[in-house]
């Protein structure tokens, strides 16, 4: 912290000679070198520093408490938004308007007593910034004997605020041993049924991508996607939120429901992750705290949590609902507050830090609390307690696959990688075996014996005898039915059949079943129409009730 001269250096003789008048101090130094030395040795006195704040109107003792209460230190730009402007003039208006005694702020009347400073401090990993700040000599002085440790950011929640209780839960990591699966098997994320998640596909992806467990081509790194599977749950927790806290790439500020990002400006989603677990952590540990009490108490106290020096006005961002631009700290509420819940009612419940509650079932989170893992997950260490997955694989003679989110991750994993994936919810997976699935697992490297090995270990019973044959049998000639809905293309003469499949519409072409007759894939039917054209073949198309 800026000691008294630090803040007072590069002062003239005037301004001295006002803070000495203010102070009721006596001083005959004949240049501003002289002066310095003889204000600071009188002003660094307690028991006179104690009166002059007593002295101060209560606004600005307000003031200069909320400062004290942030570690002595306040973004300059946040100080002055809050309590006023300093008058930048030179000696002779300032000798003239005498602000020292006709202040037009509280920041004023501070500044000119020297209780407050302007000066550059840098707080990795935040960008430097200008700090409002309290001189060292007088940080014990505004409450003797104690500390500045932060005050709390809100209230306790009321019992209707906290009234339903939403647990944490592990299915972040069920969500992401469906993700790591279905990147593996070269599945889009738009592709996966994620209709019952809680969180957006990408922001887990992004997630994933900072614990190291995709790579750049968005494919699993086989060693730790493996170990991660592996480790028993809290484990695996903890490293996700590990990889959340300390991610400068994960961009949380994106995920935000109903905002829309343009233009070229950046943000610091690392040192705005910091700037929110600092207001966090000055909550209680064991009690439910209002949701919305804090979000209003942290736009009281630190509000520039995100924002380099207080910056409103460089970032683009409108509210999707009606275009609106949202610039300036009137919009503090739907970005930043927003982020601040976001944070609260999203990565930190998914990851198991914080529970959540709210008046009724499906209702809004309005109160939050630390839960019992969250001291250590907030470290990135595994709680003490180790949740099992344990249950098996229950396999039906269809060759439907079913399993609970208590089964082992790695072992649901393989079996996704084998099979169509049927359904999913809160408490079931269903998988299907097909001769499809099974193709594409091959071409993975997988086979039949791989799967054989892995239901022996952990399915709930011995393998239907009649599956086991299908895939036997599957293993040795490969597919032996198929039954579907096809359109039959029957030519005159094999060599048009020929031309056809020199045509782009080749791929829309099936089995062929004679040397005039050949399959057409559904969907395909317009585009062999076209080519037989192009070549000279008008089609004479059957309707399914034997009409033209």
């Amino acid at each position: 912290m800026p000691d008294l001269k630090t803040i007072l250096e590069g002062n003239d003789l005037g301004f001295f000679r006002m803070a000495a008048g203010l102070w009721g101090i006596e001083l005959t130094a004949p240049d501003a070198y002289t002066a310095i030395n003889s204000l600071v040795s009188a002003m660094s006195n307690p028991q006179l520093a104690s009166e002059v704040i007593e002295a101060l109107p209560r606004e600005a003792r307000t003031a200069l408490q909320s400062v004290w209460e942030n570690e002595g230190i306040m973004p300059w730009a946040q100080f002055i938004r809050k309590y006023g402007e300093v008058r930048e003039m030179g000696a002779a208006r300032r000798d003239r308007e005498r602000p020292d005694l006709n202040p037009i702020s509280v920041v004023e009347a501070l500044w000119y007593r020297g209780f407050i400073g302007r000066h550059f401090m840098y707080f990795p990993p935040m960008e430097p910034q200008e700090y409002a700040c309290i001189p060292e000599e007088f940080l014990a002085v505004l409450i003797p004997g104690d500390s500045p440790t932060g005050r709390p950011v809100g209230r306790l929640a009321s019992a209707l605020e906290s009234a339903e209780t939403i647990p944490v839960s592990f299915r972040i990591l069920d969500h992401s041993t469906t993700l790591l699966a279905a990147l593996r098997l070269g599945l889009k994320p738009a592709e996966i049924m994620t209709s019952g998640w809680n969180l957006s596909v990408d922001f887990l992806q992004n997630l994933l991508h900072a614990a190291g467990l995709i790579n750049s081509r968005n494919l699993p790194e086989p060693e730790s996607a493996r170990a991660f599977m592996e480790a028993p749950r809290l484990q695996a927790m903890a490293q996700l939120a590990a990889a959340w806290m300390n991610s400068p790439t994960l961009n949380d500020l994106f995920y935000i429901p109903g905002l829309k990002f343009e233009g070229e400006w950046n943000n610091d989603p690392y040192a705005s992750r910091i700037g929110a677990l600092d207001l966090l952590s000055r909550i209680s540990q064991d009690a439910w705290w209002s949701l919305n009490s804090f979000i209003a108490s942290a736009k009281e106290i630190k509000p520039d949590f995100q924002r380099p020096a207080g910056d409103y006005d460089s970032w683009f961002i409108r509210r999707i609902k009606d275009g609106s631009l949202l610039r300036g700290f009137s919009s503090w509420d739907e970005v930043d507050g927003a982020l601040l819940r976001f944070y609260i009612t999203g990565p930190l419940h998914w990851l198991g830090i914080f529970e959540l509650a709210s008046p009724e079932i499906g209702t809004e989170p309005t109160a939050f609390r630390y839960s019992a893992w969250a001291s250590a997950l907030w470290h990135g260490k595994a709680p003490d307690v180790k949740p099992l997955e344990e249950e098996s694989v229950q396999v039906l003679s269809d060759g439907t696959l079913m399993m609970t989110p208590r089964a082992p991750r790695a072992v649901r994993y393989q079996v996704a990688r084998f099979c169509e994936w049927m359904e999913e919810n809160e408490d079931l997976y269903t998988y299907r075996l097909t001769p499809a699935s099974l193709e594409r697992a091959s071409k993975q490297g997988l086979k039949v014996v791989h799967l054989f090995a892995l239901l022996k270990r952990h399915a709930s019973a011995a393998l239907p005898l009649v599956l086991a044959q299908s895939l036997e049998h599957w293993e040795k000639y490969g597919v032996q039915s198929s039954m579907g809905h096809y359109s039959v293309l029957r030519v005159n003469t094999p060599d048009i059949l020929a031309a056809l499949q020199q045509t782009r519409a080749a791929r829309y072409l099936g089995d062929q079943l004679n040397p005039t007759t050949i399959i057409v894939k559904t969907g395909g039917e317009e585009a062999v129409r076209k080519a037989l054209a192009d070549k000279g073949y008008l089609l004479d198309a059957i309707k399914p009730d034997g009409g033209l």
